[in-house]
Order: structure tokens, then C-alpha cells, then sequence
């Protein structure tokens, strides 16, 4: 695929340079799309990107494993744009010719949509970089593993992908929001988290006579209504603490109290300070509502991700590049999500901003994400190319916003 040299225009529009890469950028995200590889696992897409890299001129850097770091143009670094690379473990059912050729594996969540608008957007800036309009240099990081908790960007920053970076940006697909929009938010736009495992043993018995038992059955389901009831008046409602079980198991006989039981699910949280709060307090929490029962608890709580912060000045950096590349009303409010991503690990080391980048077709069906008939819009990825390229363009040159 080529690079396209641009004008020497201030701020020039970028999607006219864009134009003349989308057939190679669309072929290469299906080809994505059809080998999609799950975390820790991305050799062939890590091959595929330095190869497209390498034939835009460029001299990419792989990363530990997998994952593929970029520099373009020189001198200190004014910006990172980073895309998530990995597929879910989840069976393809858009019926597309280009369908996941690897079963139990596929692009749930627009993953591959992310890494082909990165690429797109490294080999526009290194046609501004070859016609000497680049005026800064730009990092562009391809990342593992962000679909596994606590995410691939730990290691990626550990291996120095932020090193020198001043500043970050990062975009999502969202099904919800019409292709050729993006949607915004300042502060957290995401949430932290959490999984939590509760194990509870004690002496079983007959139904017939609990007093001669420690019934966790019981204990299981106190547990399960009264630590988000009591998490909910202990931790400012303003943070938006959510714990919700999605596994519970214990016994196998109507008759019989179990003597072993667990609980799991999830704890997800808007602030960071109220999620390190939060989980301080959970395990004296749990405890407490157990010892009644005279149970023994055993707690997992893992740590996942913190909440996604984004930053004023680096949302009006992409608010003005969407503006002006996609209209004056492509910009909407995007709501706040308890789902976690793992660029929050990235915006805690620099300031930076998450986008959510339109892939509904105007009209069409909403899908959502990590669902096996999830089918984006490819004309999302012109868009996406674009506005991050733009913001890249601006930051390049100095320009804050």
C-alpha cells in the first residue's frame, strides 16, 4: 500500500488523502478479520502489520511476544495514538464471505477495525513525513491482550511504548453511535474492573435441621443482596460502584445443605479513588455479613482495570479534528460505560482520551459489542482514519487543540 504526500496547507483536511488508501486498508482489515487471534496469541496480525508498515516506508519496532510500536517524522515525541489488536474467544455468526476462518475465534468487538484506522493513520502521516509537512513525531502503538485482565498495555508501557510521550489517544468502536459521527465524553468514560470469587465452606447437614449446620446456602444469598446494598451506602453513589454475580453453585440435593460453595462476578466502578476504596472495604464487607453463619470465606478478588479518564485538552484535540474533517455535527456525547478497557493503564501514565468512532449505518441494525453477528460499518474506518490522522497532524505541529 502506498503513502500518499499531502498539501502544505496549515492544517490541511486529511480525508482526501485518505480516499486513494481504503481499498488496501479495507482488504487488509478482512483479511484481519477472517485470521483473528486471541490475546498473548497475535503472531500472523503482528506480521501483517509490520509487513504493511514496511511497505509504507516505515521502520516498525515488534514488541515482546506480540504487538508492533511505529515511530514516524523526528524529534521529540508531541503524541501516541495506540489500537487494540486481539479477537475474543466467541463463534462468528455474521455470515460474511470474510468470515473468522479460525473456529470459537472472531473480531467481536472491532478490534481489527481499530488496527487497520492505526495503520491507516501511520502511513498518512508518513506522507506528510516524506513531503516534509509532518512538523513532529508521532507514536503509533499496535497493542496485545486487551481483552484479558489487567491488559496488555502494562506491559506494553513497561516495555517503553510511553516512554517520552506526552500524550495518548485511543479510539473504540461503538454500534450504537451512525457511521461518519463520533462520540466524546471529558472524565471517566469508562469504568474500573474487578472479578470477585467467594468461596464459603462450612458444616452441612439435613434441611430439616439448619440449627445443626452452617447453612452457606443461606450465607451465599445474604452475601449476594448485601454487599452492593452495603457498598452502595458506604462508597459515594456518585461513583457509580456496581457488584453483579453471574455465577453461583452450591449443592446438588434439595434435602441436603452443601458443605462448599462459591460465588463470582464482577465489581465495576467510575472513579478511581472509590474503586481502590471500594476494594478495601469488600473484604471486611463480606466477612461481616458471613459471620453469622459461622462459615469460612475465602475472597479473590483480582484486580482488572482502572476507569478511563479523558482529559479536557486532549478531547478537544479530537473534537477539533472531527469537526473539521467529518462536520460541524459529527461530534455527540458519548455515554459512560461500565464495560473496562485497558487503555486506562495509558491515560494514567499521560494524559490522554478515549473516541468512540460511529460503525452503525445510518438506519441499520444496532448490534453490540462481543457478539458473534457484530458487523461495523467499513466506511467507519475512513472516518476513524481521518479524525485520528488529523489529530495526530495538529499535535505534530504543536497545536494543543
Amino acid at each position: 500500500m502506498q503513502t500518499i504526500p499531502l498539501s502544505n496547507s496549515p492544517i490541511p483536511s486529511i480525508r482526501g488523502s485518505v480516499a486513494p488508501l481504503l481499498g488496501g486498508l479495507i482488504e487488509f482489515r478482512r483479511d484481519l478479520h477472517s485470521h483473528p487471534e486471541l490475546s498473548h496469541k497475535e503472531f500472523r496480525t503482528t506480521d501483517r502489520i509490520v509487513e504493511a508498515l514496511e511497505d509504507a516506508g516505515l521502520a516498525p519496532k515488534r514488541l515482546e511476544n506480540t504487538g508492533v510500536v511505529v515511530d514516524i517524522g523526528d524529534g521529540p515525541i508531541r503524541l501516541a495514538v495506540r489500537a487494540d489488536i486481539d479477537a475474543l474467544p466467541v463463534l462468528e455468526e455474521t455470515g460474511l464471505p470474510y468470515a473468522s476462518e479460525n473456529t470459537g475465534i472472531a473480531h467481536a468487538c472491532g478490534h481489527d477495525i481499530h488496527t487497520t484506522v492505526m495503520l491507516g493513520v501511520a502511513m498518512v502521516l508518513a506522507g506528510f513525513e516524506a513531503a516534509g509537512e509532518l512538523g513532529g513525531r508521532v507514536r503509533v502503538i499496535f497493542q496485545p491482550a486487551e481483552e484479558v485482565m489487567p491488559g496488555g498495555a502494562l506491559s506494553v508501557i513497561e516495555q517503553g511504548a510511553l516512554d517520552g510521550v506526552p500524550r495518548v489517544l485511543a479510539l473504540h468502536c461503538d454500534p450504537r453511535v451512525d457511521v461518519g459521527q463520533v462520540g466524546t465524553r471529558i472524565g471517566a468514560i469508562t469504568s474500573a474492573s474487578d472479578t470477585i470469587r467467594i468461596e464459603l465452606t462450612g458444616r452441612g447437614g439435613h434441611t430439616s435441621r439448619p440449627h445443626l449446620t452452617e447453612d452457606l446456602v443461606f450465607a451465599l444469598a445474604e452475601i449476594a443482596v448485601s454487599v452492593p446494598a452495603v457498598l452502595s451506602r458506604r462508597i459515594d453513589v456518585r461513583s457509580g460502584v456496581s457488584v453483579v454475580w453471574g455465577q453461583m453453585h452450591a449443592g446438588s440435593a434439595p434435602n441436603a445443605i452443601p458443605g462448599h460453595g462459591f460465588m463470582a462476578g464482577t465489581m465495576r466502578c467510575l472513579d478511581a479513588e472509590a474503586w481502590h476504596a471500594a476494594g478495601e472495604l469488600l473484604d471486611k464487607v463480606v466477612r461481616e455479613i458471613a459471620a453469622p453463619f459461622g462459615v469460612d470465606v475465602n475472597l479473590q478478588h483480582t484486580r482488572g482495570v482502572p476507569p478511563v479518564i479523558n482529559a479536557d485538552a486532549e478531547i478537544s484535540l479530537i473534537e477539533a479534528a472531527a469537526r473539521a474533517e467529518l462536520g460541524e455535527d459529527a461530534v455527540v456525547l458519548a455515554p459512560q460505560s461500565m464495560g473496562g478497557e485497558d487503555f486506562a493503564w495509558m491515560t494514567q501514565a499521560v494524559p490522554g482520551a478515549l473516541m468512540r468512532l460511529g460503525t452503525r449505518s445510518p438506519g441499520g441494525e444496532t448490534f453490540d459489542l462481543h457478539r458473534g453477528d457484530y458487523n461495523p460499518d467499513e466506511r467507519a474506518i475512513s472516518c476513524g482514519v481521518s479524525v485520528m490522522a488529523a489529530a495526530a497532524l495538529r499535535a505534530a505541529r504543536g497545536l494543543r487543540h
